[in-house]
This record gives structure tokens, C-alpha cells and sequence, in this order.
């Protein structure tokens, strides 16, 4: 399937400030000494690294980064190849007892937030976890709920969301996309 561009969503400069005020929104509700982003591969990384640059910079502390491959806990394994590939999933601090912030770009179905929380309590038990979405696009097929957004819109079945992030495409932009005629 093939998808045109319909409508520019975000600049870089729209992601920075989403960015930036979500870092304020997550240090006001504190309980900083136990405070882990984990960014759920692809996109979900550089944002998760990026925010925690931020709340560091704003509150002068470093917040760890983790990452999550959830490749193996997908519902759609089967569909998705034969052999997929599978990256390392990195949690470089203890789960238990921690507040989580699970980083993602875009929130859709549902479906891969339920795959990083089924990994995520596979390797302890956090104190709290709270998900952070660059983009919620509604139309969720399960009832999950970003405690953070940077940005709501309202979708078809027949529109994507896509994020180009400097550090994987070169450029920072969130775009609205149409299935082509």
C-alpha cells in the first residue's frame, strides 16, 4: 500500500517545544529519584533520549534511558516476516520499584504499547509506568491511554502518521499521510 503526504502535523520546532513542555509536565509530578525513560525502537529512542536530555537539563540530574525491542512480544509476529529481525532490548537500571516512562512516536491501535508493557513487567516490577506519545491518533483497538502528548489527531483507517526524526531520517517533521489512489 501506498501512502501520498496530506498535511504537514509538525515542524522540528513544533517537536522541540511538545518536547520540552512534556519534559515540565514529567517533573511536576516528581518522585524524580526513581525516574526511567524507556524509548520502544525505532522512534521511540532518540525521543526518549532526547527528553531525558531535557528534564536533566531543566531539573540538573540524569535520568537513565532504556530501550525496548518488543519484536518477539508483537500480536502480528506471524504477519509482519518470516524471520524478523530482533535488537537488543537494554534496560541499564532495575526495573523494580521504578517509575517508568515508556516513550513512543506515534499511539494508534494500542497493540504496541500492550507488546512494551508485556516486556517491560517480563524484567521486574515498576513502582508506576506512564507512556509518553509524541502523536496520538485515536482509534484505539485496546484501552490504553498516553498520560503525555505532544500532539492529538484524529485519523481515518485509511491515513498514517509518519515521523522523520533527525537522527534516523535527517530531518525532525511529523506528517499526515493518505492511502494513494
Amino acid at each position: 500500500m501506498s501512502y501520498r503526504e496530506k498535511h504537514v502535523l509538525m515542524e522540528a520546532t513544533d517537536v522541540s517545544q511538545s518536547l520540552s513542555r512534556i519534559a515540565d509536565e514529567i517533573l511536576e509530578r516528581g518522585d524524580l529519584d526513581r525516574l526511567a525513560l524507556v524509548g520502544i525502537r525505532t522512534r521511540g529512542v532518540p525521543l526518549a533520549q532526547r527528553l531525558a536530555a531535557m528534564i536533566g537539563s531543566k531539573a540538573n540530574f540524569h535520568v537513565p534511558v532504556g530501550v525496548l525491542d518488543i519484536t518477539l512480544y508483537r500480536d502480528d509476529l506471524t504477519d509482519i516476516a518470516s524471520q524478523p529481525l530482533v535488537r537488543p532490548t537494554v534496560l541499564p537500571f532495575p526495573v523494580n520499584g521504578q517509575r517508568i516512562v515508556l516513550v513512543d512516536d506515534v499511539l494508534y491501535t494500542g497493540r504496541t504499547v500492550r507488546a512494551a508493557l508485556d516486556e517491560l513487567i517480563d524484567f521486574g516490577r515498576p513502582k508506576r509506568i506512564e507512556l509518553m506519545v509524541l502523536v496520538d491518533r485515536g482509534r484505539r483497538e485496546l484501552p490504553i491511554m498516553p498520560d503525555y502528548v505532544g500532539k492529538h489527531v484524529e485519523t481515518s483507517s485509511t491515513q498514517m502518521v509518519s515521523v522523520l526524526l533527525s537522527e534516523q531520517d535527517g530531518r525532525d517533521r511529523v506528517v499526515l499521510m493518505e492511502e494513494a489512489d
